[in-house]
């Protein structure tokens, strides 16, 4: 079986099954049923006369040989022979996914965020349960547990199929999952995305435009919780990062006994550093709250001289998505006290503004981690995306409106410590997220951060600071307590790079040079 498939002819695929030896696969846009060797990754179009049966078909399952559609509001029977579609049910409610058991269909339903289950023997709705997520979902039922994909979180679900509840969670390597099937064994998830590319264009003075074009691929999804349930792991990366820095004085000066320092990459329950190599010279390490730092020392660096420095490192990088802990209360090491829940001198946590706010963002919600997601969703509601050069002070974002991941991160920290909940700063990178490019230097456009909040029995716990502050509520949790694998850590709670030089600025005295480079997927954790 394949690790990676993608359809030669399919636009978009909602709806995946396996069915002797075959993976089936619908395109609702075009009405077509593909079939696909799950060895060559060749397909078929398995309903070539009936097309027009399958247009805005969303979701397929297969049980004991028969194979069922979803078009909309209409539960529908396969004719095997034929591949026409028999109405069975008129569902009332427009769904998206499908799964079959023995006794019973489930059919995901994204504009009342529910899934609905109906008795196969009366057609009756026998029970519902909220969605998982906030998104179109795609459904299969399998080792008696109802799995679920969602499209906005970029997440694979575990249920409980009696009550809904959610097992284990899983983030995807790829965004916007549309579709889901158990092939024998193993869980294999599809992917609907569109993407811009370059293209020739003859009659253009410059030859070249930006256009867009579908994307589809069926990739192969790795599940691994850790033994005490705290967290799962899934499909991750091989990675090479390299930092370094050109020195490049805005106003040259004669600078003497330089200490330059740059964190380097952590190690994480996600991220593994297997090796790291200094880069131009060489450099000393210093540990700073469990977080290593490369050390480079000058005892002169003249006015006219250009160094270059750094370090490359080899990462194991993985989605993680952390679960829920059973305690509500939140007891947290003394010293913590003095570090994560205190005005580093730029939060303006005495100002009247933060602090009204704080109290508005959680209400009279009780525990750390509904307060979180509060204090999270808050922000989102008053904050809009903006890239500056210079972060400004929690007071002065709140009152503007606007701000960058920095001041996103500076919000949520002030508002999130004067509520009692320790925080602090993550960073630095995303690498591009391309993991079908391997082995070509990508150059992160941007620096980034977010941040982490502890949690009794988790630990410290990741939250995104501003990347699904989109749209309205309810806001995605894709990246609340977990992180895709394309986040490098490259400092929890420390500076990420400082030195000992007075009245210039990093930006002033050199230029920054930062290179990903993917160099294969990981075996399963």
């Amino acid at each position: 079986m394949l690790h990676l498939i993608r359809p030669i002819c399919a636009s978009s695929v909602f709806g995946l099954a396996w069915v002797e030896e075959r993976l089936l696969a619908v395109d609702p846009h075009t009405g077509y049923l593909l079939a696909i060797d799950p060895c060559s990754g060749l397909e078929v179009i398995a309903n070539s006369l009936a097309v027009g049966d399958w247009l805005d078909v969303t979701g397929i399952a297969a049980e004991n040989g028969e194979l069922w559609a979803l078009r909309q509001d209409e539960l529908m029977r396969v004719d095997r022979e034929a591949m026409r579609l028999e109405i069975v049910m008129d569902l009332r409610y427009r769904g998206e996914g499908l799964a079959i058991s023995a006794d019973e269909w489930f059919v995901s339903v994204c504009s009342v965020q529910q899934i609905r289950v109906y008795s196969r023997l009366t057609g009756d709705c026998v029970r519902t349960f909220d969605a998982p997520g906030t998104g179109e979902e795609s459904l299969v039922y399998a080792e008696d547990r109802l799995w679920v994909s969602d499209a906005a979180e970029q997440t694979v679900y575990c249920l409980d199929p009696e009550s809904g509840q959610v097992l284990s969670s899983a983030l995807t390597p790829y965004e916007q999952p549309t579709g889901l099937a158990f092939v024998a064994g193993s869980l294999y998830v599809a992917y609907s995305q569109v993407e811009d590319f370059i293209k020739q264009e003859p009659n253009r003075y410059n030859r070249l435009a930006i256009d867009s074009r579908s994307k589809t691929l069926i990739h192969r999804l790795h599940i691994f919780t850790e033994p005490e349930g705290r967290y799962t792991l899934s499909n991750g990366y091989l990675m090479e990062v390299v930092y370094c820095e050109e020195t490049a004085a805005l106003e040259p000066a004669d600078l003497e006994n330089v200490v330059w320092k740059i964190a380097l990459p952590a190690e994480s329950d996600r991220q593994k550093l297997i090796r790291v190599e200094a880069i131009g010279r060489p450099f000393r390490e210093e540990v700073e709250d469990g977080q290593r730092i490369a050390v480079f020392e000058f005892d002169k660096l003249a006015a006219s001289e250009v160094q270059l420095f750094g370090w490359r490192a080899l990462l194991e990088v993985r989605g993680i998505r952390y679960h829920v802990p059973e305690a509500s209360d939140n007891p947290f090491p003394e010293e913590f006290k003095a570090h994560y829940l205190v005005d580093d001198g730029f939060l303006t946590m005495d100002a009247r503004r933060v602090q009204e706010a704080a109290r508005e963002a959680v209400g009279d919600r009780t525990g750390p981690l509904a307060k979180m997601l509060a204090i999270r969703d808050y922000v989102y509601d008053r904050l809009d995306y903006r890239i500056q050069r210079v972060s400004d002070s929690p007071d002065a974002v709140l009152a503007r409106g606007k701000g960058s991941c920095g001041e996103y991160v500076g919000v949520l920290l002030a508002l999130a410590r004067l509520n009692g909940i320790p925080c602090r700063t993550v960073g630095r990178y995303k690498c591009p997220p391309l993991p079908d490019c391997r082995h070509y230097p990508l150059m992160p456009e941007y620096n980034h951060v977010w941040l982490e909040f502890y949690l009794n029995g988790l630990g410290w716990v990741p939250c995104e600071s501003n990347v699904d502050d989109t749209g309205s509520r309810p806001y995605p949790r894709r990246y609340f307590m977990a992180l895709p694998w394309y986040h490098i850590e490259l400092g929890k709670g420390v500076t990420f790079e400082a030195t000992n030089v007075r009245g210039y600025s990093l930006a002033d005295l050199s230029l920054n040079h930062v290179q990903c480079t993917i160099l294969e997927e990981l075996p399963a954790p």
